[in-house]
C-alpha cells in the first residue's frame, strides 16, 4: 500500500473515533430513540454542509467519510424502529422511520443549501 491510501485510511479512521466519541457523548445526554433522531439529522446536516463546502479531500475524509460515517447511527435506527413494531406496533415503527429519513434529508438538504449559498 502507498502512502496515499495509508493517508487516506488514517483519516478517515481519525474522522471515525471522533465521529463515534460525539455519538457517545449525545447518547448520554439525550436518550432513547430521540438521541438516534438528533445523530442522524445533525450528522446528515453536517454532511450535506460539507458535500456543498469547497473543501478538498483531506476534509471530505476526515469529517465527511469519516466523522459523519460514525456520527450518523442506521443500526440504532434499524434497532429502534424494529423495537417499536414490537413495542407499539407496526404504525408507531413507520412512523419512527418515515421521522427519522425525513429530517435526515431535510437536514441533509438544508446544510448543503446553507453552505452552498453562503459561500457558493
Amino acid at each position: 500500500m502507498t502512502a496515499a491510501p495509508l493517508v487516506a485510511t488514517a483519516l478517515v479512521g481519525l474522522g471515525g473515533a471522533l465521529g463515534a466519541a460525539s455519538r457517545h457523548a449525545v447518547g448520554l445526554r439525550v436518550g432513547g430513540r430521540r438521541s438516534v433522531l438528533l445523530v442522524n439529522a445533525l450528522g446528515s446536516f453536517a454532511l450535506g454542509a460539507v458535500s456543498a463546502a469547497p473543501v478538498g479531500p483531506t476534509a471530505t475524509l476526515l469529517f465527511g467519510v469519516g466523522f459523519c460515517g460514525a456520527f450518523t447511527t442506521f443500526s440504532s435506527f434499524a434497532v429502534g424502529t424494529v423495537r417499536a413494531a414490537s413495542e407499539t406496533g407496526t404504525r408507531a415503527a413507520a412512523t419512527v422511520a418515515a421521522t427519522n429519513l425525513g429530517a435526515a434529508l431535510a437536514a441533509f438538504l438544508f446544510g448543503s443549501i446553507l453552505v452552498g449559498r453562503t459561500l457558493g
